[in-house]
């Protein structure tokens, strides 16, 4: 028999005993750890990141791009421009001209390494186009906009592959589109609307070059990156990859590039439900559900908005740092960066807490996927892999119904996650966690065909919707909030308006029918009326106003400029009917 120590009471040890439990607790539960997985970035970005500063101390802030610097190829080797970066910036402050001289012999155009290219397949009026418009004006816009293509088609240079040391550029075989302005690469999400776009211009060898590229990331990378830069390596973007697939399958029934494709679906699947994607949450029934939220491996700042997350970061302790930039990086794989969606206290950004919320969005895309890959594998004859992912779908809805789903509201809310519900790796469902803030993204999951195909939600969801008061004048809002972040209240973005719009046009409602419609006309107007100001498409809109340009986030509003030839003014009731 063990003899007890003769100098401790038993009420002392436990008040031993409960002490270091208490401590222990509180250390696994320092809001400010990050302990997560983080990718290592390359030399280049990493010397990139300093000519940002430096050029921001130069120059200041006003009109200041730091993805610009990150963006600039070198002419010579990085030991070279290194050691002269060095010398110019040993006796403190760099004048402008010095700075200038600098960049010009030792860096290249951020654009130099992307080749203009006109697409194989471009027709300036593609065959059967825009079949069921009618308007005249409506169809010389497309046609308009359709030339965009030529303008922002391009191919990375060949330099690329001879020197990837040289360049934050990635290589990719087929061309690409990019989205324009400071956005000089691919993009992942972007990617998805682009595609649906050619397919409408009739460029199928285009859309499946692109969609090749990206399956060449998954290949490298294991997943589709945020954006085809070697800073954009430690995070991805909404999972919409199948998608792409099925619609290019749709178009052209080739099942050679379905069987080429599906390997990377995949294993990009793998990636978005596994490891620190994966949560499990125990539901008030008592089963164990499956969901999937954002989480960056990366707690540095962005290289591509290097000074900008320090500054941010600046408002915490040292020791919270890497959890911020964690959360900022986790935000900006969303989509939504940034948005008060992901905040703890309202237009605060230090209380980012995305890798603690399982959004609504991401399960739809998720569920998607799942169905894409059922679809996909029956059409080329593999019935038990067919199999596999209609289970899974079937376990993911019932997930999104069991945690996500709000009865009283009829509506889908993101849900938070606490430490206090987790044990043994399982958090509990608490109702009182889900967010029920009003944001766009609740009603994504009407994209779904799994939604959408049923009537009497559709319905409830619609009048959900209608008494939100995200739709507006000029179409939907992405939330209520007026934080100023360009996800937030006044501004709308074309994917929430196409997602939301679509699942009610796929539904058998007649009311949902009716709703669309009218958000479309809404949404269609503020654009037609912006391009004919401005000749130019913008990525967001101010939804108070006809023909209202967004704003707000981090850089000033994107646009894509193209000549106009429209003298008039199109919020007229009868502009576009």
């Amino acid at each position: 028999m063990a003899a007890r120590p003769s100098n401790l009471t038993i009420p002392t040890l436990l008040t031993i005993i409960v002490f270091i439990m208490s401590n222990a607790s509180s250390a696994a539960k320092n809001p400010c750890e990050d302990s997560g997985p983080v990718v290592p970035t390359a030399p280049l970005v990493s010397f990139l990141e300093k000519v940002q500063e430096t050029a921001l101390r130069t120059s200041g802030p006003k009109g200041f791009d730091p993805k610009l610097y990150v963006d600039m190829p070198l002419k010579s080797n990085l030991s070279t421009t290194h050691d002269a970066f060095d010398s110019l910036t040993r006796n403190g402050p760099v004048p402008d001209e010095a700075l200038k001289g600098f960049l010009k012999q030792y860096l290249d155009d951020a654009e130099a390494d992307l080749v203009a290219v006109v697409p194989p397949d471009f027709k300036g009026v593609p065959e059967h186009f825009l079949p069921r418009v009618d308007n005249r004006e409506v169809r010389v816009w497309g046609l308009e906009v359709h030339k965009l293509w030529k303008n922002l088609s391009r191919k990375v240079s060949s330099k690329v592959l001879e020197q990837p040391d040289f360049h934050t550029l990635l290589p990719l075989n087929h061309s690409v589109v990019i989205p324009g302005s400071r956005f000089r690469e691919v993009y992942y999400w972007d990617t998805y609307f682009v595609n649906k776009g050619l397919l409408a211009s009739k460029m199928v060898e285009m859309a499946k070059g692109i969609v090749s590229n990206l399956i060449s990331l998954v290949h490298e990378f294991g997943y589709v990156l945020n954006g085809a830069r070697k800073y954009y390596t430690n995070r991805s973007q909404p999972p919409l990859l199948s998608s792409m697939v099925v619609d290019i399958y749709n178009e052209t029934h080739d099942l050679e590039f379905v069987k080429f494709a599906l390997p990377a679906l995949l294993k990009e699947y793998e990636f978005w439900t596994s490891g620190v994607h994966n949560v499990i949450v125990r539901d008030s029934k008592g089963s164990n559900q499956s969901l999937s939220r954002y989480y960056a491996s990366w707690n540095q700042p962005r290289p591509e908005s290097y000074t900008i997350d320090k500054e941010t970061a600046s408002k915490v302790p040292s020791k919270c740092k890497p959890k911020l930039y964690r959360e900022i990086a986790t935000t900006a794989e969303t989509g939504w960066d940034f948005s008060s969606r992901w905040m703890r206290v309202k237009n605060d950004l230090t209380t980012l807490s995305t890798t603690s919320i399982l959004p609504v969005d991401l399960n739809a895309f998720i569920l998607k996927m799942e169905l894409d890959i059922t679809y996909l594998s029956d059409e080329i004859g593999d019935p038990a892999k067919a199999k596999r992912f209609q289970e899974a779908s079937r376990a993911r809805k019932n997930a999104i119904n069991s945690i996500l789903w709000n009865k009283k509201r009829k509506q889908w809310f993101d849900y938070w996650l606490s430490d206090s519900d987790l044990c043994e790796g399982v958090y509990t469902f608490n109702p009182s966690s889900q967010n029920i803030e009003t944001f766009a993204s609740n009603f994504i999951p009407l994209w779904i065909h799994a939604f959408n195909s049923d009537v009497k939600l559709v319905d409830e969801v619609v009048h959900s919707l209608l008494k939100s008061g995200l739709i507006r004048p000029a179409g939907i809002a992405t939330s209520l909030n007026n934080s100023g972040q360009q996800w937030d209240y006044p501004n709308g973005w074309a994917p929430i308006q196409y997602m939301i719009v679509h699942g009610l046009m796929k539904s058998e409602s007649k009311h949902a029918k009716e709703v669309a419609e009218d958000i479309v006309v809404k949404w269609i107007r503020t654009n037609y009326a912006t391009y004919n100001k401005t000749g130019a498409m913008l990525e967001k809109y101010d939804v108070e106003t006809c023909g209202g340009s967004g704003g707000g986030g981090e850089y000033v509003t994107q646009l894509l400029t193209v000549p106009s030839y429209f003298a008039f003014w199109s919020c007229k009731k009868n502009a576009l009917s």
